[in-house]
């Protein structure tokens, strides 16, 4: 499997090179529209301006080369020299990554992928299992906070779960469920008609996501949960072809990686805000939920964060500490937030 690696990135890199500046192909399953789409596009302009055009990206959007569950696979093997990992399709290759889907107390989308960001470059058990897998961390995406809408239901306390038909997903549907929501399995594509036609009174969503959807029109309550977020997607590249760069090359996709978490965290922050207003527009009830109720949710996910910490453990790392030094970082990504505000805000981004 190995030399079948190297000889298809060998070929992907070869035949790009020819044309004078080096072009990677990258895979991404999404549309080339939204924040995701723009922040990916950010990053290509990046690459492209920090090589003085001598590198260039060329995506191929909408799963052209492979689907969202083939990513792996298809950026490992060298289908793509890169592209977007949505980890969740690989609880157990992408398990470590998977912290930055864990529900803790983090719904600031900024201060997520900083933390995220900051521990896939520096924790060497992290990079080690990435390798493993053949891969090369560049750069991190987040959905943002969770939250949950509803048709003909209101959230206003986890009491209110119960017996309700929710679409949920990962460590917080399981966690919806165990407060009594019978769970729906459904694509957050497909929540609308569900949401319309009663098949879900609820569904685990994201605001951005939620007005560019146009759920506000199937919606009458919007609960903002303040609890976590699903942040475990970013772009990877197969390390065969990231190890026969010259390091100068490499710096440059890495740098471009880092500054494309604050890119996204501009787009999706104005989204976000943008979305809360067109729900209210539309008479979109929207609820904060109480904090101490917030805090049971806290509670009941932790179940979810042990067998995290678990799993990790079972693959020769050391799943306490990464938790916890993912848990310090974003303290220092908070602090960094409330006293120097957002890098866009102050000149930075």
């Amino acid at each position: 499997m190995t030399m079948l690696r190297s000889a298809l990135a060998g070929t992907l890199m070869l035949s790009a090179g020819a044309a004078g500046a080096q072009t990677f192909f990258v895979g991404e399953a999404g549309p080339n529209r939204g924040a995701r789409g723009e922040a990916l596009s950010y990053f290509a302009e990046q690459v492209d301006t920090l090589s003085d055009g001598e590198m260039n990206l060329d995506i191929q959007w909408g799963g052209a080369l492979f689907k969202a569950s083939a990513a792996l696979s298809g950026i490992a093997d060298g289908v793509a020299d890169m592209g977007t990992i949505i980890a969740v399709y690989f609880p157990k290759e992408m398990a470590p990554y998977r912290i930055a889907d864990m529900p803790l107390e983090n719904a600031d989308a900024w201060v997520g992928m900083k933390a995220t960001d900051e521990m896939m470059r520096t924790h060497d058990g992290l990079k080690q299992a990435m390798a493993a897998e053949n891969l090369v961390y560049l750069g991190t995406f987040t959905t943002s906070a969770v939250h949950i809408a509803c048709q003909g239901a209101a959230i206003r306390s986890v009491e209110d779960i119960e017996g309700l038909k929710v679409r949920g997903v990962g460590a917080y549907g399981d966690t919806f469920a165990d407060f009594g929501a019978n769970l729906v399995p459904m694509s957050i594509y497909d929540a609308y008609q569900g949401l319309d036609t009663g098949l879900l009174d609820c569904s685990q969503t994201y605001s951005y996501a939620t007005a560019a959807l146009k759920q506000q029109e199937v919606i009458d309550s919007y609960t903002l949960l303040n609890w976590g977020q699903t942040g475990a997607l970013g772009v990877f590249m197969n390390k065969d072809a990231f190890d026969r760069l010259e390091p100068p090359k490499q710096e440059i996709l890495l740098e471009a990686g880092d500054k494309m978490s604050d890119e996204l965290g501009r787009l999706i922050t104005a989204d976000n805000e943008a979305a809360i207003e067109t729900m209210r527009e539309a008479g979109v009830e929207i609820i904060e939920l109480p904090e101490e109720d917030r805090a049971r949710l806290v509670e009941a996910g932790a179940t979810y964060v042990d067998e995290w910490v678990d799993q990790v453990n079972g693959m020769g790392l050391d799943g306490a500490d990464i938790l916890e030094t993912y848990k310090s970082l974003l303290d220092k990504y908070a602090g960094q937030r409330d006293s120097d505000g957002y890098p866009w805000e102050n000149g930075d981004g």
